[in-house]
């Protein structure tokens, strides 16, 4: 457990200055702050860094749906559990490109591809490079997710102007096995050091609420933390059971993580990575709008909009749009990003 000594000291620490030298029971003794000090502590380290009155907004297409060859105990996507999904082949880059128009006409500065892979393959990067410089055109940042990479691919999408690349760490590296066993930790490790040795941006966060203890998720944190880069873009999702999967059947019977503590790892994530875009992910289908209120004031300052995420419900534009009109929020434009240190 996380000790009175490891609080203090992170206590005392300017926390607006990134570090790549925390200890896992320090970031822990954040998990253990008083609720209300933690927040106004991640808010002031947020106004350091960012306007707290805008949001990015981004949107996810899933480019090439189902038939993953993971395990992904929550994934809907993957061929090894009965969730219903049929599998598609990958999105021909004239219709992605028309949905990224869309999102564009409808706010978001950045658009994300995701494709359900266990890693690219060569003979679909030419494809992929067409589909990302037709977004990038647009004037739109432009995110992928396409699985493992090696180091030549992450080369051939930073040449082909992709700017972010979302390769997530999941959870702790102590619950990992848990969640998936087709692919290593150390496999995702690897992945995002070819992504940065390319020259392109890193984003990498996890899910909570897959069963795991509160240290696993500072575990999780940490893990992020200690990267020779703090990713640039921090997603904290919330697990959305998928009936047919073994996390989402688990959670259905136990239930879902308590919403003070998602805040609080929101919290945690902005003062751990001070200068990241903390996006508040999957899950907001049913997160209140008080809930959402809370996480903008702890730190999260991007959002997905569009009715899907990938193959899981997202909040419609209009709901968003009265979500920013009651809290007096307002689009992030593109480029608005900081880069990480």
């Amino acid at each position: 457990m996380a000790d009175d000594t490891a609080m203090n000291r992170s206590a005392a620490i300017d926390m607006s200055v990134p570090r790549h030298d925390w200890t896992l029971d320090e970031v822990e003794a954040l998990f253990a702050r008083p609720f209300m000090d933690l927040v106004f502590e991640a808010a002031s380290v947020h106004r350091a860094a960012f306007n707290p009155s805008e949001v990015q907004k981004s949107q996810l297409l899933s480019i090439k749906t189902g038939g993953c060859a993971e395990n992904c105990g929550y994934c809907s996507q993957s061929a090894s559990f009965d969730t219903g999904l049929k599998a598609e082949k990958l999105m021909d880059a004239t219709a992605v490109i028309a949905e990224a128009m869309a999102a564009k006409a409808g706010g978001a500065s950045r658009f994300c591809m995701g494709a359900a892979w266990r890693e690219l393959k060569d003979r679909d990067t030419p494809k992929l490079a067409t589909m990302i410089a037709g977004v990038k055109a647009l004037g739109l940042e432009t995110c992928a997710t396409l699985g493992m990479l090696n180091a030549d691919q992450a080369r051939q999408l930073k040449d082909a102007g992709l700017d972010f690349y979302n390769h997530n760490l999941d959870t702790g590296p102590e619950y990992y096995a848990q969640v998936v066993t087709t692919r290593t930790y150390q496999d995702r490790l690897d992945t995002l050091k070819h992504v940065r040795d390319a020259g392109m941006s890193t984003c990498c966060g996890g899910i909570v609420g897959m069963g795991e203890a509160r240290r696993d998720r500072a575990s999780l944190l940490h893990a992020l933390a200690t990267l020779p880069e703090h990713p640039d873009s921090l997603p904290v999702n919330a697990l959305v059971p998928v009936t047919g999967t073994p996390l989402g059947d688990r959670v259905l019977k136990t239930g879902e993580i308590d919403p003070i503590e998602f805040v609080r790892t929101v919290a945690v994530a902005r003062l751990v990575c001070p200068r990241a875009m903390v996006r508040l992910s999957a899950g907001r289908e049913t997160m209140s709008a008080e809930m959402q209120a809370l996480c903008f004031l702890a730190g999260a300052n991007s959002i997905f909009v569009g009715g899907k995420l990938l193959t899981t419900p997202n909040p419609e534009q209009d709901e968003d749009a009265a979500l920013f009109a009651l809290l007096d929020l307002k689009p992030m434009a593109a480029g608005g990003v900081r880069a990480a240190a």
